[in-house]
């Protein structure tokens, strides 16, 4: 949206998915 299109928004996307990822990874691993 304007300043954050482009690499700024996959960066955001990339950072957002990693995020789940350590904390689905989090839950599993202490469940």
């Amino acid at each position: 949206m304007g300043v954050g299109h482009g690499a700024g928004a996959g960066f955001a996307l990339i950072l957002v998915l990693f995020i789940l990822l350590v904390i689905i990874g989090t839950a599993y691993v202490g469940y």
